[in-house]
C-alpha cells in the first residue's frame, strides 16, 4: 500500500537545498515532484494542485533552524498537509439508538457484504453491541447467502426473507424484528449495480425514508483509483451519506482514493479494509496514514494491535515460566499465534519506521510461520517441554515429520535459544530496576 507514492515524495522531498528560509526558487523543483507523485497515485487533478498550493503557502518564508535540514522541515509540512487533507482526526460512528441502524451502499464488487460482517463483528467485540445483519439485496441470491455464512463465522444473526422482493419492506420489518429481539444495532447490506443507476439509487434512497438510519455508510474499493471517487462523489449527491470505507488497501492500490476522497465530498474516511479476515478492519486515522505514506511507520496502530491480542493472565504465567527458565515451545508456539492474530505480517512490520521500505521486495503471507509451526507440531509433547533433549537423532526424525531440512531444525533450535536468552535478560532487567 502506498510503497510507490512514498518513495516518490521521498526522493521529491530530498531534492531540497540550501539554509536559511524556504523560498520559491529552491522550493519549486520539490513541489513539481510531489505533485507528479501525487498524480501518479492517481490523487484527483485539483485536490493535487489546491495541496501543492496550501503546502507551498505554508512553507515558503520558514525559517529553517539548525537542527534541521530544509528537506525535514518540509516532511513535516507536507505530513501535516497531507493529514488535514485526509480530515485530520479519526472520526467516530454513531451507534446511539433503539436500535442503531446503519445503512451500508456501494457498488457490486466493492466489498459492501464481507465489510458488513467486518462491522458488525467489530462492534460486537469492540463495543458491546448486539448486531442484526439485514439482507436487503433482492437481486443477488448468493449476497444472502454470504451474508449468513458471515453471521456463522462471527455468531451474529442475519435477518433475511427469502420470498419477499421489496426490499423497503424487508428493511422495515428487520428494524421491528430488532427492536422485538432485543438487537441494539442494525446493519443493513443493501444491493449493489455494476455502475451507478437511477433505479438503484431510487431505492436506496426510498430504505433510507423508510428506516431513518444513523449512519449511512459507502463502501468503495480503493483499488479503483479515481473512479471511487466519482461513485463517491455521485452516491453523496443522492444520499448524503455520513461516511467512507475503504476497501483493499492491502492491495496493490496507488493510494489515491484515500487521499482525494475526503476533498472531494467532504466526508470522513471512517474504517478501511486491510484483508480477507473478519477481523481485517481499522479505523481510519488520517495522521497515521500520513506517517505511513511519508514512510514513517505507524507504532501507535503497531501497538494497538498487540494490545488487542494481549492476555494479561496469560502473560503473567509466561513471566513466571521465564523467569524460572522453563520457556518451552508451546509457549513459543503460543506467542506465534498472538502474532498471527494480529494480521498480515508484511503490514505488521511496514508500521515500523524504516522497516516498511527494507522488506519491501520480500514475499510474506500468511503462511509465513508454516514450516515453523510444522517443525514444531512433529515434536513430542516431552520435547516441546524440555527442548533440551533434542539431539541428532531426534533431529533428523522431526525434519522428516514436518517435511523440512535438519538445517531447518537446527535454525529454529538456534532462534528459540536466542529468543529464551533474549527474553530471561528482559526479565532480570526489570528485576534490577525494581530494586532500585
Amino acid at each position: 500500500m502506498f510503497e510507490n507514492l512514498s518513495e516518490r515524495l521521498e526522493k521529491s522531498l530530498k531534492l531540497l537545498r540550501g539554509e536559511g528560509k524556504i523560498n520559491e526558487v529552491n522550493i519549486a523543483e520539490t513541489l513539481k515532484e510531489v505533485r507528479r507523485a501525487l498524480l501518479d497515485a492517481d490523487v484527483n487533478y485539483n485536490t493535487a494542485k489546491e495541496f501543492i498550493t496550501k503546502v507551498k503557502e505554508e512553507s515558503i518564508g520558514q525559517n529553517v533552524i539548525k537542527s534541521l535540514k530544509p528537506g525535514q522541515l518540509m516532511i513535516k509540512i507536507v505530513h501535516d498537509e497531507l493529514s488535514k487533507l485526509m480530515g485530520g482526526t479519526a472520526s467516530e460512528i454513531n451507534i446511539k439508538g433503539s436500535p442503531a441502524i446503519i445503512l451500508m451502499s456501494g457498488l457490486q464488487g466493492s466489498g459492501k457484504t464481507t465489510f458488513s460482517g467486518k462491522l458488525a463483528n467489530m462492534l460486537k467485540t469492540k463495543k458491546g453491541k448486539n448486531p442484526l445483519l439485514v439482507s436487503c439485496d433482492i437481486y443477488r441470491p448468493a449476497a444472502i447467502e454470504q451474508l449468513k455464512v458471515l453471521g456463522e463465522q462471527i455468531d451474529v444473526k442475519v435477518y433475511s426473507e427469502n420470498e419477499n422482493k421489496n426490499p423497503i419492506k424487508i428493511a422495515q420489518n428487520a428494524v421491528k424484528y430488532a427492536k422485538e429481539y432485543g438487537h441494539d444495532l442494525v446493519i443493513i447490506d443493501t444491493a449493489g449495480r455494476l455502475a451507478v443507476d437511477s433505479e438503484m439509487m431510487d431505492e436506496i434512497e426510498n430504505i433510507k425514508s423508510a428506516i431513518n438510519p444513523q449512519e449511512i455508510l459507502f463502501v468503495v474499493d480503493s483499488m479503483t483509483g479515481q473512479d471511487a471517487v466519482n461513485t463517491a462523489k455521485e452516491f453523496n449527491n443522492r444520499l448524503d451519506f455520513s461516511g467512507v470505507i475503504l476497501t483493499k488497501l492491502d492491495g496493490d492500490t496507488r493510494g489515491g482514493a484515500a487521499i482525494s476522497i475526503r476533498a472531494v465530498v467532504n466526508k470522513p474516511i471512517k474504517f478501511v479494509g486491510t484483508g480477507e479476515k473478519m477481523d481485517a478492519i481499522d479505523v481510519f486515522h488520517p495522521e497515521r496514514m500520513a506517517d505511513r505514506i511519508l514512510g514513517m511507520g505507524d507504532i501507535v496502530s503497531l501497538v494497538e494491535k498487540a494490545q488487542e491480542q494481549y492476555d494479561e493472565e496469560e502473560a503473567r504465567k509466561l513471566q513466571k515460566k521465564i523467569a524460572k527458565n522453563k520457556f518451552d515451545f508451546n509457549d513459543f508456539l503460543s506467542q506465534i499465534n498472538q502474532i498471527k492474530k494480529m494480521g498480515n505480517f508484511k503490514e505488521l512490520a511496514g508500521m515500523i519506521p524504516g522497516l516498511g521500505k527494507a522488506i519491501k521486495n520480500m514475499d510474506f503471507d500468511d503462511n509465513t510461520f508454516k514450516s515453523i509451526e510444522a517443525i514444531i507440531y512433529s515434536m513430542s509433547s516431552l520435547e516441546r517441554e524440555n527442548p533440551e533433549i533434542i539431539n541428532g537423532t531426534r533431529r533428523k526424525r522431526i525434519a522428516m515429520g514436518s517435511g523440512t531440512e535438519i538445517a531447518d531444525v537446527n535454525r529454529l533450535l538456534k532462534q528459540f535459544d536466542q529468543t529464551k536468552q533474549m527474553m530471561k535478560m528482559i526479565t532480570n532487567n526489570k528485576k534490577a530496576n525494581k530494586r532500585r
